[in-house]
């Protein structure tokens, strides 16, 4: 974009907040003093604008600039970012997929703010079993929904407040891993094209193939923004998973993919 001229400084502050919200969605990812300076205005004012534009969803306020909310997947962003990016649609989601999870059932879920949204969901839920490698759903989930709650072992990545490793679990540290399995893994992903599901960190792939293997039923969760895409590490073909847990319809080459692997499509 050219730097603004004399008159675009004078604009009115609806005016730069929208010009604002247009080149933060363009580059992706920016900084308050790159802003400051593309917009001639004060970093102070930028600020202002950025949390304005954080609070009505339009952009995603970070440390020391933000990020637009239509970013690639690919890259990894912290906690704090996503938690506030597609919030709307990980809700509906969310609800989709807790009606396939029946009381007394044995489910995983992989790391990630769709199954976070997905615990809190399960709240009216009784008796479950629950295996996961997210550190934030046993301070989400409600006591009341589960009967049992593990947490995989593995490499902490503080990133993204999850485990990295094995899909086991052993009664003590002298007994070998028990065999386990589940009845639903509800595993979401970075992105969904014809050739399958991907995440762009190797080893978040490698746990979410084997929850895939360990369970009777997959739903793959996404929202709409990471259809049509490839990432680094696929973690399973499409026919891999039952169901894929979506906010909008995919495109008719996408849908005719999924309905070809066998995949139901579930949508609000």
């Amino acid at each position: 974009m050219e730097a603004p001229s004399p008159a675009r400084g004078r604009r009115l502050p609806a005016g730069r907040k929208a010009d604002l919200a247009a080149y933060v969605d363009e580059v992706g990812r920016v900084t308050v003093a790159d802003l400051a300076a593309h917009f001639g205005v004060s970093i102070d004012t930028i600020r202002r604008d950025l949390d304005q534009l954080d609070r009505e969803g339009v952009a995603v306020r970070t440390h020391g600039g933000a990020v637009s909310t239509a970013e690639s997947p690919g890259r990894d962003r912290g906690l704090d970012v996503r938690l506030r990016m597609q919030v709307a649609e990980k809700e509906k989601i969310a609800r989709i997929a807790a009606e396939l999870v029946e009381d007394g059932s044995v489910i995983m879920l992989n790391a990630g703010t769709t199954t976070l949204a997905v615990a809190r969901a399960l709240r009216n839920h009784r008796n479950l079993t629950i295996a996961t490698n997210n550190l934030r759903i046993p301070a989400e989930i409600s006591p009341n929904a589960f009967r049992d709650l593990y947490v995989f072992g593995g490499a902490v990545r503080t990133l993204t407040q999850a485990t990295t490793g094995p899909v086991s679990l052993a009664l003590n540290s002298s007994t070998p891993d028990v065999d386990i399995r589940c009845d639903l893994a509800l595993v979401a992903v970075g992105a969904v094209d014809e050739t399958g599901y991907s995440t762009s960190n190797l080893g978040d792939a490698t746990m979410m193939a084997e929850m895939v293997r360990r369970a009777d039923r997959t739903a793959i969760l996404a929202d709409s923004t990471k259809l049509g895409r490839r990432l680094f590490a696929q973690v399973v073909p499409l026919e891999q998973a039952d169901y894929l847990i979506t906010d909008e319809q995919p495109s008719p080459e996408m849908s005719a993919a999924l309905a070809a692997a066998g995949v139901e499509v579930l949508t609000p």
